[in-house]
């Protein structure tokens, strides 16, 4: 197949910010009450859904070798977006805490729809940006992680995930057999400390002490602290608990994704404490158009663990006989990951196979779990 070049037409990133959709999606839930509220749970999960299924798969993958300068328009979609959520989490807040047509579970609804768009499109966008060398980039992906308290993501991500991901290490790799929900605590407890470990590892190579200013946690605390201060001064004790509300649906959505994109998979051992590269066979891939516009490529995640640097609009997608396929886009796939047994029925087979086709001298496959191995 030959690449296809990105254009400079700003039609050409157009469809990359259908997630922009849910700024005035959340207004007019919040206007309007009733079913409205449930707009932004309805348009992440089922339209989008519904989308794949009318148009199908994208396979084309774009010439990985445009210019910079190609890509201003499909950069300017992630650059607008922090602007835009903080005046609607914010916004919504002062609102909410004032609106009288809204009873408490619409105000529930409504801000766990924020938390799907704060999950589903801000960490999304905030993980595109948290990988650019821009520091302007790297800044609204940190505002965009302390608007649902979830900083330490950017180190745990570069540092911890994208080194050890498929290994033992990495806590975010889901294992063969585990289920979403103990998947998620586990993760809620381990991340935060692998990456303060792995901030005072790179401190120490400094000969500097975990005090240092140059640890980030100290800007992720401090960025934290003024968010939750905004919701308190905006909508008081009711709109923290609203903030903190959308917080944990942003988190979960997070996850869900986390889990779906490396279950089961995992990296050869080579001894010593050595595991093979990271190849696009280590992430699961799909090419399901509308959830990747809406997802920005993310869904294509098996070139993203192999080129790491690469822009969104210039990740590649896979074929199987590179890369595992995934049934469905992430919206459904997260939907039925809450569901255990119905997922290992999905998955475990899938698993299987894959082992099966690239790893077929692996008979034990219990170390790559207790991460007991042998040299």
């Amino acid at each position: 197949m030959i690449p296809q070049s990105v254009t400079l037409r700003p039609s050409s990133a157009l469809p990359f910010a259908i997630a922009l959709i849910n700024v005035p999606l959340a207004w007019i839930g919040a206007i309007w009450g009733g079913w409205m509220v449930l707009l932004l749970p309805v348009y992440g999960y089922v339209v989008s859904s519904l989308l794949d299924v009318l148009m199908g798969m994208n396979e084309e993958n774009p010439d990985p070798d445009t210019p910079e300068e190609g890509l201003f328009w499909y950069r300017l979609v992630t650059l607008v977006w922090f602007p835009l959520q903080a005046l609607t989490v914010f916004g919504l807040i002062w609102y909410v805490t004032r609106a009288t047509h809204l009873g408490a579970l619409e105000k529930i609804v409504l801000f766990y729809g924020v938390g799907v768009m704060a999950g589903g499109t801000g960490i999304v966008f905030a993980h595109e940006l948290l990988h650019q060398k821009n520091r302007t980039e790297r800044w609204l992906g940190d505002l965009l992680l302390a608007s649902v308290l979830y900083s330490h993501f950017r180190t745990e991500h570069l540092l911890v995930h994208h080194v050890d991901v498929g290994t033992p290490r990495d806590a975010v790799t889901a294992k063969y057999n585990e289920g979403f929900h103990r998947f998620f605590f586990r993760v809620l407890r381990e991340c935060p400390r692998s990456a303060w470990e792995a901030e005072k590892r790179m401190l120490a190579r400094r000969k500097a002490p975990v005090w240092d200013r140059r640890n980030p946690f100290w800007r992720y605390a401090a960025l934290q602290i003024l968010m939750l201060t905004l919701a308190v001064l905006i909508g008081g004790l009711a709109g923290l608990a609203l903030f903190l509300w959308q917080a944990l649906v942003a988190v979960w959505q997070l996850e869900l994704t986390n889990y779906v994109e490396h279950y089961g998979l995992t990296r050869k051992y080579l001894g010593n404490g050595k595991f093979e590269h990271v190849k696009p066979h280590h992430s699961w891939n799909a090419a399901h158009k509308a959830t990747n516009w809406l997802l920005i490529n993310l869904q294509r995640h098996s070139d993203h663990h192999y080129k790491p640097d690469r822009r969104f609009p210039l990740l590649q997608t896979y074929g199987e006989n590179e890369a595992p396929q995934l049934p469905y886009g992430y919206p459904i796939m997260g939907s039925v990951a809450m569901v255990p047994p119905v997922w290992r029925r999905m998955m475990n087979p899938r698993v299987r196979k894959w082992r099966a086709m690239y790893y077929p001298e692996i008979t034990d496959w219990a170390p790559y779990k207790t991460g007991r191995h042998t040299a």
